[in-house]
């Protein structure tokens, strides 16, 4: 399940995991609150100059950016419909920064440097949280952004081998299945892992 790292090098390779995760909620935050259509593409413009230092794989860096695409697909088109193009492309803007700049994350940075870098962060706390748990939970939670997306692009491909490409249920029903099954598989392996409490 937690394979997306690519190692490498670079400089944002080898920035400190802790540095990464404040930099990516507060561009995150930033992003999520900027309404302005320019001022998003700047940050669009910003955001896909971080990946060239990086060195990465461009077939790995358009395998965790595209599926967020079909979310977008039905997403625009009922917000173009309800609030307008310029909400629409904005939603849009927003929702594609926010997944790159994970993405960006999730293949600079092993799950253990993140977790490692929770601990530190709450180590201060840890009279009242359990910082292990806490970097197992975050580092699920940025790795299972990617894995659902994953999902749903192999279910539009079989959903489009099968010739239901028009159907939203053939597309909902077995999305939802699968992520829960995945969830199931996780449910178990943490159990057997001793997070069974």
């Amino acid at each position: 399940m937690i394979g997306v790292f690519h190692p490498g090098d670079s400089l944002v390779h080898r920035a400190p995991a802790l540095v990464k995760l404040g930099l990516l909620a507060v561009a995150v935050t930033v992003v999520a609150l900027q309404g302005s259509l320019l001022a998003l593409g700047v940050a669009a413009v910003a955001t896909a100059l971080l990946f060239l230092p990086a060195g990465l794989p461009a077939r790995a860096v358009w395998g965790q950016i595209a599926p967020i695409l079909w979310v977008l697909a039905f997403a625009v088109p009922v917000q173009w419909l309800f609030a307008g193009w310029e909400a629409a492309a904005t939603m849009a803007l927003r929702l594609v920064i926010a997944v790159a700049l994970a993405a960006l994350y999730t293949l600079t940075t092993p799950v253990t440097a993140t977790l490692d870098a929770m601990q530190t962060l709450l180590r201060p706390f840890r009279r009242w949280i359990d910082a292990d748990r806490v970097g197992l939970t975050l580092a699920l939670a940025i790795r299972c952004v990617p894995l659902l997306a994953d999902i749903v692009r192999e279910v539009l491909e079989a959903r489009r081998a099968r010739g239901a490409e028009g159907s939203i249920v053939a597309l909902a029903v077995p999305v939802i299945v699968r992520a829960l099954q995945t969830a199931d598989h996780l449910g178990e392996a943490l159990i057997a892992r001793g997070f069974d409490d």
